[in-house]
């Protein structure tokens, strides 16, 4: 990033905030308990699986609920932030075709209000921390490191979805089904160790949200910091695709054909 760049990201950064604040607002309108939910949410969701899959599967996982609840916390982060952040241009084409804003504003909006719902789910988590009884330790410092890749991470893969889904609109099919795969492909609520080894080994070179949780059930069940190799692997993986994400965007940006260009919309 440029100079230029960094400028106009710190002109219109008030903006960005505003985005995010209105997406959040937007979440919890009309509803009773408003951000309570943000808690209460991934905490029935938790239970549920605790009790289908314990009673189906019978994993021996000591302190289940913990392994489960960061699994399906990091992974629904992911999820929904890349998902709405696909939509992110689309869903403002008639703001962007009437005056001029950084498109990429607006991706980074929808995946920063994702990651603040996600420090609100924090919460449910560390209720589950408290009732489980897990011992708090020194390394869960490096918690909103793990976070901080993912953030990463998720802004490369929205930007590469954004800009895809305004020439390709069945893109949100498709990575609807790449979703689905993806969930049951990472090891969210069973042991890695129950797949196949070449089907393990297959995962932990290609998946990185394995890397992410990985990292924080490190942390979090055996107190222990990460290993370096998932560290720099999680870090590898979220630069490398914020690059492609930033390349493919803006690249493609001044082709998106819902816009009519401006003499200012240069980027």
């Amino acid at each position: 990033m440029g100079k230029k760049q960094i400028e106009l990201f710190k002109k219109y950064k008030p903006l960005m905030k505003q985005l995010v604040i209105k997406d959040i607002k937007l979440k919890y309108r009309r509803s009773f308990l408003g951000y309570i939910w943000s808690i209460l949410n991934p905490l029935m969701i938790m239970i549920i699986m605790v009790i289908v899959f314990r009673q189906m599967f019978r994993f021996n996982i000591e302190n289940y609920p913990v392994y489960l609840i960061i699994g399906s916390t990091l992974f629904s982060f992911m999820s929904d932030a890349t998902t709405q952040a696909m939509w992110s241009i689309m869903g403002n084409s008639a703001l962007l075709k009437k005056t001029y804003v950084p498109k990429y504003i607006f991706t980074l909006s929808k995946i920063t209000s994702s990651f603040v719902n996600t420090l609100f789910s924090l919460g449910a988590m560390l209720i589950v921390f408290i009732v489980c009884g897990v011992r708090f330790n020194f390394y869960m410092i490096w918690i909103p490191v793990v976070l901080l890749q993912i953030y990463i991470f998720n802004i490369g893969l929205g930007l590469l979805l954004a800009q895809g889904t305004v020439f390709f609109r069945d893109i949100q099919h498709i990575y609807a089904a790449v979703l689905t795969a993806w969930n049951y492909l990472t090891p969210i609520f069973y042991p890695i160790e129950q797949l196949p080894e070449q089907v393990q080994h297959l995962i932990k070179i290609f998946n990185p949200m394995y890397s992410y949780v990985t990292q924080f059930r490190m942390i979090v069940l055996q107190g222990v910091f990460p290993d370096a190799k998932w560290i720099i692997y999680g870090f590898s993986v979220a630069i490398v695709s914020l690059l492609i994400g930033s390349i493919a965007f803006s690249k493609t940006q001044d082709k998106f054909y819902i816009f009519k260009r401006g003499k200012n919309e240069t980027e």
